[in-house]
């Protein structure tokens, strides 16, 4: 696969706007996480409580794109983002404006937050449609390294709050969501090959065919993965090693960084030697990983390489798995990815809830890295009892289902 034939594919603007949008629309959709530590002080969180205010956005994001996704292939992923953007953009403004005074608001902000978690549903279509299956996994990686936006958050979000306090925090992050909004509305094209209209009843066919539920598996704990442990590290390494919350902050950055640059390497992995073979690889070392940081290191910096490697592994997950998704549902990927991503949320809730509810309970963080450790080996299990079926029957399958490349 050469870069010019890739260039040449598909529409590089809409790309380069899915990444952008997906990008800010991510950094909002964590906000949080970085903010934890600030808003537990103010507020005097216990662990759970904290874990279950980073866990709300993503389980409201990971419900939202089930609605976005259903939008995408009725009205088009572009009026979908603008709308989406739109309602985070006003709601952000408002917060700002009003402030937000006691926990209960501080969820009902995260509940807002969600509908910026699901421009994962937007994103990913809108690129997808351009590019042919020989260029699935890059395209899609490209565009899925938008989960990026969760190191800005990390990056910025403490030290401004240290600055100006949490509360106007909420207030600059509309800015640049505001530019990204205007990138989009001015590059990003729907393609030509749009679904006719359907029934709402008809979007839930997917849900008869068992592959749409083991892909959903799949990403549940590859992207759960990232979007739990992006929501929640800031507060691990403050609560686990005592880190100042902006240097935690910077240290989750550099966790979420080695994760999502590393998803294109994923997806272009995954064209050249197929994404079942990637994925049972990325399986084994996330589970090693996890299972590594669910001890105390001896220092904080054994345990940023220790994150950032299973982080990488979960990163590389991502792209792989959406270069089997539109292979197998070209036509239906517009609400595949909703329920796709629908999933990848519940598994980041679940793995943000129980971090927060293990350290309440046994003081360590210890059960809620091997449980997710041992959802890993159970994805791998799953998918080495499915690959031999998926290759026999996927480049048989009539209807307009494309062709897989490699598997």
């Amino acid at each position: 696969m050469s870069i010019r034939s890739f260039l040449r594919s598909g529409h590089t603007p809409t790309l380069f706007a899915s990444f952008l949008y997906f990008d800010l629309s991510f950094m909002v959709w964590v906000l949080l996480g970085p903010l934890g530590v600030a808003i537990a002080k103010d507020f005097d969180l216990d662990p759970a409580q904290k874990g279950f205010m980073v866990a709300v956005p993503v389980l409201a994001g990971a419900m939202l794109r089930l609605v976005a996704g259903v939008m995408v292939d009725r009205i088009g992923p572009k009026k979908t983002g603008v709308i989406g953007q739109v309602i985070v953009l006003a709601g952000l403004s408002v917060a700002w404006l009003l402030g937000v005074h006691d926990y209960s608001q501080v969820l009902i902000l995260g509940l807002l937050l969600g509908v910026a978690g699901a421009s994962f549903a937007v994103a990913l279509p809108l690129a997808s449609r351009w590019y042919p299956p020989e260029h699935q996994g890059l395209a899609l990686g490209i565009a899925g390294a938008g989960n990026s936006g969760t190191a800005l958050a990390a990056l910025f979000a403490p030290a401004l709050a240290k600055a100006f306090g949490w509360g106007n925090v909420i207030g600059l992050a509309a800015l640049p969501l505001a530019v990204a909004l205007l990138v989009f509305v001015l590059m990003a094209k729907d393609a030509p090959e749009q679904p006719a209209p359907k029934k709402l009843a008809e979007y839930l066919d997917v849900l008869k065919v068992p592959d749409a539920w083991w892909l959903m598996l799949l990403y549940a704990v590859t992207f759960g993965g990232f979007v739990g442990l992006s929501s929640s590290l800031t507060i691990y390494f403050n609560a686990e090693y005592g880190l100042d919350p902006v240097i935690a902050g910077f240290f989750t950055a550099a966790c979420v960084i080695a994760g999502s640059f590393i998803r294109p390497v994923g997806g272009a992995l995954a064209d050249r030697i197929g994404g079942v073979r990637t994925l049972s690889a990325v399986y084994v070392l996330a589970a090693l990983g996890l299972a590594g940081a669910s001890f105390h290191m001896a220092s904080p910096w054994i345990a940023l390489a220790v994150l950032m490697f299973a982080m990488m592994a979960l990163g590389a997950g991502n792209g792989a798995v959406f270069q089997l998704a539109p292979q197998r549902f070209r036509k239906e990927i517009g609400v595949v990815t909703g329920f796709i991503g629908m999933t990848g949320g519940v598994g980041g809730f679940y793995l943000a809830y129980s971090l927060g509810l293990a350290r309440k309970l046994t003081g360590s963080y210890q059960a809620g890295f091997l449980g997710f450790a041992a959802l890993a080996l159970l994805a791998l299990v799953a998918l080495l009892g499915l690959k031999n079926h998926w290759r026999a029957v996927w480049p048989t399958l009539q209807g307009g289902d494309a062709i897989p490349v490699r598997l």
